[in-house]
């Protein structure tokens, strides 16, 4: 017998593998930080590394892990290697397909992952267009929020009242101009 062939993994195990990668490389935040480098020009190799410990985590332990285990490793995993701390819930999604994946793939079922693998064809190459908030920004925005008073409408602007272009000034009125100065006017008609 040859040794190769008795260590090669069982047929469930290489599907979950490629499941995990399909569904690792959909993912929009890891698709970010892969294409801007966040975790350093080795930012794609990181990404395969990401599936591996994924893959052993559920091949090791036993029971295999629940979605929260899962949801917290990523986001350890991407505030640890690309220093993005997320708050968008997408680790959480992420890490129930996973769980999903490992149970079909467990029961011979394949769907799922022919699913992810099909979404992650028409990915590739594409880039990720996607508005990035720094941690300053995101500060100055929620000063901005804490600073306004309770009342909602102090962002909308104030109505002015005008009097109408058409309509002259009455005789004893004074004259306002655009700026609201009040004009003066001489007296007579012998004006130059």
């Amino acid at each position: 017998m040859d040794v190769s062939q008795a260590q090669a993994p069982p047929p469930s195990s290489v599907l979950f593998a490629r499941g995990v990668i399909a569904r690792l490389a959909v993912w929009s935040i890891l698709r970010i930080a892969v294409q801007e480098n966040w975790g350093g020009t080795g930012a794609a190799e990181k990404r395969t590394w990401i599936a591996s410990v994924i893959v052993d985590a559920f091949e090791e332990q036993v029971p295999p892990p629940d979605d929260q285990y899962i949801e917290e490793l990523l986001l350890q995993i991407m505030a640890d290697e690309f220093e993005a701390v997320l708050e968008d819930a997408s680790a959480e999604s992420v890490a129930i397909d996973m769980v999903r994946i490992w149970d079909e793939t467990r029961i011979g079922k394949q769907d799922l992952v022919f699913k992810f693998e099909e979404l992650a064809e028409k990915v590739k190459g594409k880039k990720v267009d996607a508005q990035i908030v720094t941690a300053d920004e995101e500060e100055e925005w929620e000063d901005d929020e804490e600073e306004g008073s309770d009342d909602e409408d102090d962002d909308q602007e104030v109505p002015q009242l005008l009097q109408p272009a058409q309509s002259p000034p009455r005789r004893n009125e004074p004259e306002i101009d655009e700026d609201g100065f009040t004009l003066v006017k001489g007296k007579g008609k012998g004006r130059r």
